[in-house]
This record gives C-alpha cells, sequence and structure tokens, in this order.
C-alpha cells in the first residue's frame, strides 16, 4: 500500500468514526455537567490511564489548568500518571495494578470527578482506580473503546467509543475531551 493510500485508508476510518459518536451525545453532555458542578463546588478532574491514554490525561489536565483558547482562571485538574516517584516507587513496592487506586485513595474526595482512560476498558490499574472512586464517592467516567467492558460498565458515566482500533480509539478521546473543555472554558471568568 502507497503512502496516499494509507493516509486515505486512515483519514476514511477516523471520518467514520467521527460520525458515529453522536451516540455518545448523551454521556458526553452527563460528563460536562459533572465536571461543571464539580468544579463550581470545589472539586476537582482527575484523570489516568496507561501509554497513550496516559499522555492524554496529562494533556487534557494541562488543558484545564493552563488554558484551552481563552485566558481565563486555572480549572484545578490532575493527572496522575506524572510523578515518576510515586509511579516507580507504588509498581516496585506494591505493584502496578493498585498504582491508580492508591494516588485516588490519597487525592480524591466526594465532590470531584474521577476519569478513566482504556481503549480495552480492560486495564487492571484503571479498573481498580475508578473503583477506589467510587468507594470514595466520587463521580466516576470511563472513556474506552467499542463495548461491552469492565471500565465502561463499572462507571457512572461511560463514553464507550465505537471502534477497536486503538488509534482511532484515542482520537475520538481527544476530541471528546476537547468538546468537554469547550463547554468548561466558556463558563469560566477571567
Amino acid at each position: 500500500m502507497s503512502r496516499t493510500d494509507l493516509f486515505h485508508a486512515a483519514l476514511a476510518r477516523h471520518q467514520a468514526l467521527m460520525d458515529q459518536l453522536v451516540s455518545l451525545e448523551a454521556p458526553l453532555a452527563a460528563w460536562i455537567d459533572a465536571s461543571r458542578a464539580a468544579l463550581q463546588g470545589g472539586g476537582k478532574l482527575v484523570w489516568f490511564g496507561n501509554g497513550g491514554s496516559a499522555a492524554d490525561a496529562q494533556h487534557m489536565a494541562a488543558e484545564l489548568v493552563v488554558r484551552y483558547v481563552k485566558n481565563r482562571a486555572p480549572m484545578a485538574s490532575i493527572a496522575l500518571t506524572t510523578d515518576t516517584s510515586i509511579l516507580t516507587a507504588h509498581s516496585n513496592d506494591f505493584g502496578f495494578d493498585t498504582l491508580f487506586a492508591r494516588q485516588v485513595e490519597a487525592l480524591v474526595k466526594p465532590e470531584d470527578v474521577v476519569i478513566g482512560l482504556s481503549t480495552s476498558g480492560e486495564s487492571a490499574n484503571v479498573i481498580k482506580g475508578l473503583e477506589a472512586a467510587r468507594a470514595l464517592g466520587a463521580t466516576t467516567v470511563a472513556l474506552t473503546g467499542e463495548g461491552p467492558n469492565t471500565l465502561a460498565q463499572l462507571a457512572d458515566i461511560a463514553l464507550p467509543v465505537p471502534s477497536r482500533e486503538t488509534a482511532r480509539v484515542q482520537e475520538a478521546h481527544s476530541f471528546l475531551s476537547h468538546v468537554l473543555c469547550d463547554a468548561l472554558e466558556a463558563d469560566a471568568k477571567k
């Protein structure tokens, strides 16, 4: 397959998936509402995932703390994937499966929204992190690939992107998260 053919094939899969995201309008609205309420009530948004999803978690936390489009007051948001000392110490001493749960137990309050990202919806550490958040009374959100999957079934609000292709799912997660940023920033004061 030529580079041109590869490009057009990937673009076609991307565009087809983006057209299907209309099916997630209701859970996206619920996520926006829960996040708005959390931020207005003194809570924060807490993000985590593995690999590309970890990068997405960091990216979205930064969009909210720094700015998305306009200069405005910072929004309370954090990614649990950035502290290498915690990540390595916990993984070494206790194992990788409870990495996010431990941080959730230390940092999350009931007024927070906790967002777990997993393209498969079966990442054990993300599942355990959302379970810990639920136990604390926080609102849980799952950004996953096509269901059914454990993470989507566990969350208060699930956005299962209708694809099993990792790259396309991550592109959709970025799009959905950017819509969240648009909505929250529209409410923000300078």
